[in-house]
């Protein structure tokens, strides 16, 4: 199986691209597309009949970033309080509840963040996970991850012969395939072809 994978910058595009890659006999079910906007997700879904592609789930990563996140946001909402408590004699006295307060904020953060940071993983997940099992680069990855959240389109053709990618490369390039310099910097291709070996 081999892929073609390109970057347009409005979802309008994107639909004129997978119908025309419809009409020259792509199966629907071999083609994908990826945008962060779920409107237009839905949209463009049901207007072409393709479905969209769903990103890598996050995994742990998602999970300890918000984890992290919620102890640091908890340690800034209670310490400078268990500092102004140290600043002032008269209320001293209160400083081990002031330690007792941080560590429970801290717990609670830890909860929270990791809960926040699972949800959060698995509404669209990791599209540089789903183009590195495709095959792409990392670092054509990458900036295909970086394209989307610019508010670009990926589309995505896949062929199961090999003989037809040339074709659907040809075809999204005409249809106004973003170069990936234009979006992120630092890339040299309009559009990446990969098979499984990734060459």
């Amino acid at each position: 199986m081999e892929s073609v994978v390109a970057l347009f910058r409005e979802p309008s595009q994107a639909k004129v691209v997978l119908e025309a890659l419809k009409s020259r006999g792509f199966d629907r079910d071999h083609l994908g597309f990826a945008l962060t906007d779920s409107v237009a997700e839905d949209d463009l879904a049901q207007s072409t009949g393709v479905s969209p592609e769903a990103g890598a789930p996050a995994g742990s990563s998602s999970v300890i970033k918000g984890a992290i996140g919620g102890v640091l946001a908890s340690l800034v909402l209670t310490v400078p309080i268990w500092l102004l408590i140290l600043a002032f004699p008269v209320t001293r006295i209160y400083q081990e509840g002031g330690l007792l307060g941080i560590m429970y904020g801290a717990i609670g953060g830890l909860f929270l963040g990791g809960m926040f940071g699972s949800l959060a993983g698995s509404d669209h997940g990791d599209y540089v996970k789903l183009l590195r099992r495709m095959g792409v680069p990392p670092v054509q990855a990458e900036r295909f991850n970086e394209g989307i959240g610019h508010g670009h389109v990926i589309v995505i053709a896949r062929d199961d012969s090999g003989a037809r990618v040339d074709e659907a490369l040809s075809l999204m390039r005409q249809h106004g395939a973003v170069r990936l310099d234009d979006v992120v910097g630092g890339g040299r291709m309009q559009s990446e072809r990969v098979g499984q070996s990734g060459h």
